[in-house]
């Protein structure tokens, strides 16, 4: 298949373009190479991509929707696995304008490609923010999420509404993933691992909000790229059981389906802290601070939908993902 990965420059981008590429698929990347994290990493990304099969990459903004129309006309693409964003939540309180421009704009050019070109089947992320204010756990598709507490988690649920207009009136498959705290090598620097081991290692003290009572359903990067693959290789088509009198928001009668994608097992930050200590052989000076506007107190993600849609169930133990990611940042680093 010929597949269009967009964001291929970015942490998981990367990771899924060369799952792909080493089973043989086709792959076009997109990146705009913006600078909210190391331009020099995302360089880095791709030149991991180059010589791995039939790869291509193309400097396009999502934002740009002639160009966007362009490459959509011109490959003819199988299927969509879209992965750009303006990322990050604490960014989203001081430059909103830029997750317009690239959650809302920029998913409308994907939508609209896909609609024009017929394109077999859309996977777009979303993210465990949508949950928002929410606090039962775990956190079910199946729960409203109509509270969101930061402008980035408000474009992710829009985007979730976006593509249902677009199965519903143009009976395009699209699924959308809701990452929970993805880590591992290649890693975004704006991310807990790669922070936190910057500074262990630097001697210079983290940050740890909440007064570290914070939860995380760390979900290791190998668990994450499967399950993208996997749900990439099955389109949604219309559940059959869905009624309207009592909505599933994460069904439809159109070809659409929402899952959560994480590990079902949160993790507190002081224990993912220590393991970080212990792989580094140096304590953190932990800085204690109160909970950061936009944040939540934890996460933790109920993958039973996305285990029976795919056979999903992550088996990488915290222990050995973050050794793997210590392992690669002193490699990449060459400390």
């Amino acid at each position: 298949m010929k597949i269009l990965v967009t964001g291929a420059a970015g942490f998981i981008g990367m990771h899924t373009a060369l799952s792909l590429l080493r089973r043989g698929d086709s792959v076009v990347g997109i990146d705009n190479l913006n600078d909210y994290c190391d331009v020099g990493l995302k360089r880095d990304r791709l030149d991991q991509l180059a010589g791995q099969g039939d790869f291509r990459f193309q400097l396009v903004d999502l934002a740009d929707r002639p160009a966007m129309a362009e490459v959509f006309a011109r490959e003819g693409f199988d299927r969509v696995i879209h992965l750009a964003a303006q990322a990050g939540v604490r960014y989203s309180l001081i430059n909103p304008e830029a997750y317009v421009d690239s959650n809302l704009v920029g998913f409308l050019s994907i939508l609209e490609g896909c609609r024009h070109n017929r394109v077999q089947h859309l996977v777009y992320a979303s993210s465990s923010s949508v949950y928002g204010g929410n606090t039962r756990m775990p956190f079910s598709e199946r729960d409203n999420v109509d509270h969101p507490v930061s402008l980035y988690a408000a474009t992710k649920k829009a985007n979730e509404l976006m593509a249902h207009t677009y199965s519903h009136l143009y009976r395009l498959p699209t699924t959308g993933l809701r990452f929970f705290t993805v880590y591992g090598p290649w890693g975004r620097p704006d991310m807990a691992a790669f922070l936190f081991t910057r500074a262990i290692l630097e001697g210079r003290p983290i940050d740890v909000f909440n007064h570290g009572q914070m939860q995380r359903d760390f979900t290791y990067i190998d668990d994450i790229v499967g399950a993208v693959v996997r749900v990439c290789d099955r389109p949604p088509t219309a559940d059959d059981d869905f009624d309207p009198g009592h909505p599933d928001p994460a069904t439809s009668s159109a070809p659409y389906r929402v899952f959560n994608i994480g590990n079902h097992q949160p993790v507190p930050l002081l224990e993912f802290i220590g393991c970080l200590e212990r792989q580094l052989g140096r304590p953190a000076d932990k800085r204690l601070l109160p909970m950061q506007p936009g944040d939540v107190p934890a996460t933790y993600a109920d993958t039973a939908a996305l285990a029976r849609w795919i056979g999903f169930a992550p088996d990488t133990p915290l222990a050995d993902g973050v050794a793997r990611f210590v392992r690669w940042y002193r490699d990449y680093h060459r400390i």
